[in-house]
């Protein structure tokens, strides 16, 4: 193994030509400032004016959407309020409609039982009429065919 000396640092001429900046190291510093500027507002700036858009584009589609759900929700409960109401108008009147024929029921039946008894009492009374008219013309029959028994069986025993 050999040994080595050790290398000799650079001399200060070296050292100071490397710290003092040229002019390509502005040009560099003034590309990097010109391609931040442009990558601003060339590529940034648009970008970041579409996120925006879209942002802005998605809340109001948030709140057209809660808007439309709440006028829904609106309509849902008056189409239900106007179905309950129409249906208790429809159950009423068929509840009245029930009572008036049940009121008509009745008028008729007492109506026909009226008429019944009225002509079952007209029905009655003539058959008693024609009753007592008929013992009567017995009655009187009877006495003459009793009178015409009594002069026959009396003309012949005489």
């Amino acid at each position: 193994m050999s040994w080595r000396r050790p290398r000799r640092l650079a001399s200060r001429d070296t050292i100071k030509c490397l710290l003092t900046p040229d002019i390509t190291a502005l040009w560099v510093v003034g590309f990097l400032l010109l391609c931040t500027f442009l990558l601003k507002t060339l590529v940034f700036k648009p970008i970041l004016q579409i996120i925006d858009e879209r942002s802005h584009a998605v809340r109001s589609a948030k709140e057209l959407a809660d808007s439309a759900a709440q006028k829904a929700s609106a309509a849902a409960a008056e189409y239900d309020q106007k179905l309950n109401t129409a249906r208790s108008e429809i159950y009423r009147q068929m509840d009245d409609m029930r009572k008036s024929a049940l009121d008509k029921r009745a008028d008729l039946l007492a109506a026909t039982r009226a008429t019944v008894e009225q002509e079952l009492e007209t029905a009655t009374s003539r058959v008693q009429q024609e009753s007592q008219d008929a013992r009567a013309a017995l009655d009187r029959d009877a006495s003459n065919l009793a009178g015409a028994i009594v002069s026959r069986v009396l003309g012949r025993a005489s």
